[in-house]
């Protein structure tokens, strides 16, 4: 036993007998034993967090279990738009009926974007990652899907989904639709959600777009004039209250409840993760804080 050194903890497992100044010399340089960081406790009902330069696993709840994830679906739709051939962001896409009849209908999140407007690719980009605007993901969809009706390009926009999530070995996930408003259908898990944000951050657009705070498109109305749209606020907290975030995406909805795929950089290092199913818009930035912090400390 070691007496005398009021308030430090000892392991009990090292039978080695040290010295009371050994202590307290280690105790003057902050050391402390190797792994010795506490595992957090999150609310989430899955997590999961890896060292994005290594892959290293850092952090796993329920990691593997398939669970729907709301609009950090809109991950994928930003990815598979990215990987078209020959992308001209700056393209034209004229806003149809159909898209706000969608938001309307689902009680969606939106990018208010107004029927009969011209907005570019990237300005879509910006209005479905920022405000998670179910319109803009329609909008991406219908141009990017192939089909001579509507219905058969959207089909054929989550099928390039589908494919993209497997090309990635994304073997726990499922899309049925562009914007996490699933038919019953869609889910992932918190490892797959993660290893997707690992590989959508290597486009150098999306990491602009789910790093910015706040976003003004000029759209082009139907007689030719410039509309500026009010501001798009990034719906993720984690950009104001977290050094060092760079994204990545919040979810919800009634069966996700409340989801965020996260990143963050110090120091050169680069760690990313997902909660998935956290109890408030609150909780799941806590939960993050807590995973980043741990990834780092790690």
């Amino acid at each position: 036993m070691i007496t005398g050194i009021k308030g430090t903890r000892f392991r009990r497992a090292a039978a080695v007998t040290v010295t009371t100044g050994a202590v307290l010399a280690a105790g003057a340089f902050g050391a402390a034993p190797a792994g010795a960081v506490t595992t957090p406790t999150i609310a989430a009902a899955g997590g999961f967090v890896m060292n994005n330069g290594t892959g290293k696993a850092l952090y796993t709840k329920a990691a593997d279990t398939k669970r729907s994830t709301g609009s950090t679906t809109k991950i994928m739709t930003a990815k598979v738009v990215l990987a078209q051939p020959n992308l001209n962001l700056d393209a034209k896409v004229t806003i149809q009926k159909a898209y706000s009849d969608y938001i309307v209908a689902n009680t969606a999140s939106s990018a208010h974007l107004i029927v009969g407007d011209k907005v570019t690719v990237r300005q879509l980009l910006y209005g479905l990652m920022l405000p998670s605007g179910c319109d803009a993901a329609y909008a991406l969809a219908d141009k990017f899907g192939s089909g001579t009706t509507r219905d058969a390009r959207v089909k054929s926009f989550i099928g390039k989904m589908n494919s993209t999530a497997k090309s990635l070995g994304m073997t726990n996930t499922k899309f049925d639709s562009f914007d996490g408003i699933g038919n019953g259908n869609n889910y992932s898990t918190p490892r797959d959600l993660t290893k997707l944000a690992s590989s959508a951050m290597k486009s150098a657009t999306f990491k602009t777009v789910v790093k910015t705070k706040s976003y003004t498109a000029k759209t082009v109305t139907k007689t030719g004039s410039i509309r500026t749209m009010a501001a798009w606020t990034n719906t993720n907290t984690l950009l104001s209250s977290y050094s060092g975030t760079i994204g990545v995406k919040t979810g919800s909805g009634p069966e996700a409840k409340y989801c965020l795929v996260f990143a963050a950089t110090r120091n050169g290092k680069t760690i990313i993760g997902t909660v998935l199913a956290s109890t408030s818009v609150a909780q799941r930035g806590t939960d993050a804080t807590k995973l980043l912090n741990y990834g780092f400390a790690k």
